[in-house]
């Protein structure tokens, strides 16, 4: 049995260079998969970012959430020497315009739980701020009191494996739309291990897969036989908030 632990729905929602605004709008056809799924159209998800190691290797995804903070799952254990690349879409090309930062800084949660994977958030604050850009701009983090209920659309993007037995992952950035379960029908798959912290989505072959971990589950508007499970962000707000406001 394998989870992927990603990120809880995030409001899509902004003003221009404002969180959740994309200046590429997406262009969502169905619940598509990046298991088998479908190309994104290049830079409509400009918060999406790659964490990468110094060889260039693609290990997680994130998500930016101002000019100085990304977002990612703990499991992903960023370490100073990795790399955050921003406005990416095509990670074999060298022509774009992207944006290679450092990390400055990295927060895990510290009541994470490798075993029970809860608290599954990390905070990397980068070493200089990100330059906002058509191609580069901020999630909506969703706010500790919302409310998503199951049936919700939502997307996810990544470039994680395209098939569970692909050799590598892809290249050009891939997106799935799902649908938000409840946590009652999430436990009807994976059982008690689904806690409050966690959310679920997923749809009839639609999933994520390795090389997703870490990256975003957005919010755009029969139970599925695998859903894939995801930190509920709402749950985790406020240690976002502090650790921010703290450095």
């Amino acid at each position: 049995m394998a989870f992927l632990w990603i990120l809880s729905c995030l409001a899509f929602v902004g003003a221009a260079y404002g969180c959740g605004s994309p200046a590429f709008p997406p262009v969502i056809t169905g619940y598509s998969r990046i298991v088998n799924g479908e190309e994104a159209l290049p830079h409509s998800w400009p918060w999406q970012v790659s964490l990468q190691d110094y060889t260039g290797f693609h290990f997680c995804g994130g998500s930016l959430v101002n000019e100085n903070w990304v977002v990612t799952a703990a499991h992903c254990n960023v370490k100073l020497s990795h790399r955050v690349i921003l406005g990416e879409h095509d990670r074999s090309s060298n022509a774009e315009d992207i944006q290679v930062m450092k990390v400055g800084q990295v927060f895990k949660h510290p009541r994470y739980n490798g075993f029970t994977i809860n608290n599954d958030i990390l905070l990397v604050k980068l070493a200089s701020p990100a330059v906002m850009s058509v191609r580069v701009s901020p999630v909506c983090v969703a706010e500790a009191g919302d409310n998503f209920p199951g049936g919700m659309k939502c997307v996810t993007s990544g470039w994680g494996l395209t098939r569970y037995n692909a050799a590598d992952t892809p290249s050009l950035l891939q997106q799935a739309s799902l649908p938000l379960l409840t946590n009652d029908e999430c436990r009807r798959f994976w059982g008690s291990k689904i806690s409050d912290l966690m959310i679920c989505a997923g749809a009839s072959g639609a999933s994520s897969c390795m090389g997703d971990s870490g990256g975003p589950l957005v919010l755009v508007s029969a139970p599925p036989p695998c859903p894939g499970v995801y930190a509920r962000v709402t749950e985790l707000r406020s240690w976002m908030d502090q650790t921010i406001a703290a450095n």
